[in-house]
This record gives C-alpha cells, sequence and structure tokens, in this order.
C-alpha cells in the first residue's frame, strides 16, 4: 500500500527561519518543492500536486513567507532572496531529505533560481514558470522600475514600493481586486492589443492599478470557489507580507552581488506563455539561456498562455514537469 501522502494532499507547519512556515505535501518519493508568486498561495500548485504524486514524486507546495499560514515578519528586509533560500533549505531538512527539485513560478522563480544559485548541493534542479533566469547584477532595481513608464506612466513594481499605498488600493476590496488583477494577466480576459496597459498606473490624481483591470469576468481558469479561496486568504492576512518581497529588491541586489553574471547549471526547465508579459519582457534572458542556464531543457513556450501558467494550462505543464522530471537522476 503507498503512504497516506500519495492519497490526498497533507497540510503541516515545519519551523524555518521565518517561524513557521504551512505547506501541503502529496506523494512519496524524489522531493519537488514548489513556491508560488504574487498574489497567491500553495493552491497555484494544486493541479500539480497530484500529477506529480501519480508521477512518483513527493510534491510539497510551500506557503511561503509573508502569505497564508506562514509567518509574516513585519520588516520588508525579513523578505530579501538570502532569508526564503534559507526557508527553502529549512523546508527540505525538516522533511528530512538531502536534496529536492525546485520549481518556482512568478517570483517563486526567483526564489528557486536563487535557492539553485546558492544552494546547489541542496537544489540539484530548477524548474521556472513565467519568469526566465536572469543571474544577479545590472543596476540598481529601484532605478531601473522607477524609470519604466516615463513621465505619464508609473511601472507596478515601483507603485508597489511605499509601504502601504499598493494596500490602500487592495484591502478594501481584496476579492474584486485579485479578480481583476488575475483576469489582466490571464489570456482569455486581458486587455486587447492597444487597451491601457494594467501593468502601469497612470502617474497623479489618485489612479490605481484597478483603473486598467478588464471588467468583471473571470478567466476560464479561476472558478468561483478559487477566488474563495485566495481571497479568504489575503482577506485573513492582508497584503503586507506579499508586496514586502517588492520592497526587498535593491537589498537583493546587494546581497548577491558577488553572484554576478552567474550562470545556474544544474539541470532546469523553463516555461512561459507567449501571451505573458513576464516572458516576453525578459526575452533577452531567454535568448541568454544557452549560457545561463547551460543544463537548459526548452525553453518551453505556451502559445496562447497567459501569466497564471500552470493554473491556465496544467495538463500541459504537467506533462512538461513530469517528463522533465523523469530524465533527472534521483540523488543527482
Amino acid at each position: 500500500m503507498q503512504p497516506e501522502t500519495s492519497a490526498r494532499p497533507r497540510h503541516r507547519v515545519v519551523e524555518a527561519p521565518a517561524g513557521r512556515l504551512h505547506l501541503v505535501e502529496q506523494g512519496s518519493g524524489p522531493l519537488v518543492l514548489l513556491l508560488h508568486g504574487f498574489p497567491e498561495s500553495w493552491y497555484s500548485w494544486r493541479h500539480q500536486l497530484p500529477a506529480l504524486a501519480a508521477a512518483g514524486h513527493r510534491a510539497v507546495a510551500v506557503d511561503v513567507r509573508g502569505y497564508g499560514r506562514s509567518s509574516r515578519p513585519a520588516e520588508p528586509a525579513a523578505y530579501r532572496l538570502l532569508d526564503l533560500v534559507a526557508d527553502n533549505v529549512a523546508v527540505v531538512r525538516a522533511l528530512g531529505e538531502e536534496s529536492a527539485v525546485v520549481v518556482g513560478h512568478d517570483w517563486g522563480a526567483t526564489i528557486a533560481a536563487t535557492s539553485g544559485l546558492l544552494h546547489p548541493e541542496v537544489f540539484r534542479a530548477v524548474g521556472l514558470l513565467s519568469v526566465p533566469y536572469a543571474p544577479p547584477g545590472g543596476p540598481r532595481p529601484s532605478e531601473v522600475f522607477g524609470g519604466i513608464g516615463g513621465p505619464e506612466e508609473e511601472f507596478y513594481v515601483s507603485y508597489f514600493q511605499e509601504p502601504g499605498r499598493a494596500e490602500a488600493e487592495i484591502e478594501p476590496d481584496v476579492r474584486g481586486w485579485l479578480a481583476g488583477f488575475y483576469a489582466a494577466l490571464s489570456a482569455d480576459t486581458m486587455p486587447a492589443p492597444g487597451a491601457p496597459d494594467p501593468h502601469f498606473v497612470t502617474r497623479g490624481g489618485g489612479a490605481t492599478l484597478r483603473d486598467r483591470f478588464p471588467a468583471a469576468t473571470l478567466p476560464s481558469w479561476l472558478g468561483e470557489d478559487d477566488l474563495d479561496v485566495y481571497a479568504g486568504e489575503f482577506e485573513r492576512t492582508g497584503l503586507t507580507g506579499a508586496l514586502n518581497r517588492y520592497r526587498a529588491m535593491d537589498r537583493d541586489w546587494e546581497d548577491l552581488a558577488a553572484y554576478r553574471g552567474a550562470p545556474l547549471t544544474q539541470p532546469s526547465l523553463f516555461a512561459g506563455g507567449t501571451l505573458d508579459a513576464s516572458t516576453t519582457w525578459l526575452s533577452d534572458a531567454v535568448d541568454a539561456f544557452p549560457r545561463t542556464l547551460p543544463g537548459l531543457s526548452g525553453p518551453h513556450l505556451l502559445d496562447g498562455c497567459g501569466h497564471w501558467i500552470q493554473q491556465e494550462r496544467p495538463a500541459e505543464v504537467n506533462r512538461l514537469l513530469t517528463d522533465w522530471l523523469a530524465t533527472l537522476r534521483p540523488g543527482g
């Protein structure tokens, strides 16, 4: 008989530098750590947990610090990549394992890549969804993102920097804001070409991101019950923990100075959507993969897919992940 975790997901909490980390585990076999992005939770991997378990893996989806039932340190500095990587190492150890494959989406992809970069002895392979790997380095992030958009528009990453500013927009109607944000970046509901870009805020006059979200139509991948799960978590926790990841980016730039230009040498996977700005804006990073990801499988670009790739196209992503995982040696 297979272990109980192969039959259904199991919720648990483990100790970590964050304080506590909530995770959901299913299956047995080689460990695969799944890291979500903004503004999501472990639930964004609901389609992958059973598929990976059925393929013979111990799949573990984490609530990253600041989210869900995990601890939410108060200071933005506590959300630097060094601390998030330390959380991941602690999860692997708490689960009684020596190594893991780490797979991330959106911010989770950056956290996964940095985990592999700093601890290749722990993270033996790295899977990236939507956000391609770009080695540390270049200009300071606040300088880069602060200049995008010019005098008329402000980029969302810059908009998120000031504590309390985005929270004041989101928290009066968490469910409605999340519905609009998810729809704005989904293939079947995103604004038409030529419409105002929802990644930007019009400068001045109290404008918000929500001003550019599409009308109240849920994308096909997001049911009312799914939205209830996400909204319920953020209505309970607020958005500050999630937004603090953006507010720690300059600290990452300083912390990772010794790794500037460094390739990620483990076996790796990248998949993104052709309609996802996170993938297309970083096309130069994808073009650089022969140098920056020498162990790459892919890149795999899903035609007509938006940002929420593992939820928009779960069957295709599950196939890509399980086929790739099958090529990896369990301990190598």
